[in-house]
């Protein structure tokens, strides 16, 4: 059964970099221009990876996490992506939920590497 990692991000051409990434990966991937879009996209469907920028409009990345169900949070591994990078805001990060931290820019080898671990493909 395919993989299905939802990536959420406000920049486009960041999208467009992370799916080109893990293209290889063949796993579906959806796409969530920013957090209210995503909290729908997961309504709908269930992830096995949520990919996801820290800073956005409308709701950042923490206020996504902090609206997930506990369950979810559990049992659905979350990568967040940010050009916030000092170790404060990435205990941040965990402490809210996110399982993964890694800062922007970031290296697409790395990106894949982390999500083939994540995901054991």
């Amino acid at each position: 059964m395919l993989k299905r990692i939802l990536v959420v991000d406000d920049e486009e051409i960041l999208r467009m970099l992370i799916c080109d990434t893990l293209e290889d990966l063949e796993c579906e991937i959806d796409e969530a221009e920013d957090g209210m879009e995503a909290l729908q996209k997961i309504e709908q469907q269930s992830y096995d990876l949520i990919v996801l920028d820290y800073m956005m409009p409308n709701l950042t990345g923490v206020e996504v996490i902090e609206r997930l169900p506990d369950d979810l949070k559990e049992t659905t591994p979350i990568l967040m992506l940010t050009a916030k990078a000092q170790e404060a805001d990435r205990q941040i990060v965990l402490d809210k939920g996110a399982h993964y931290f890694m800062s922007k820019p970031f290296s697409p080898v790395e990106l894949l590497g982390l999500v083939e671990e994540i995901l054991h493909v």
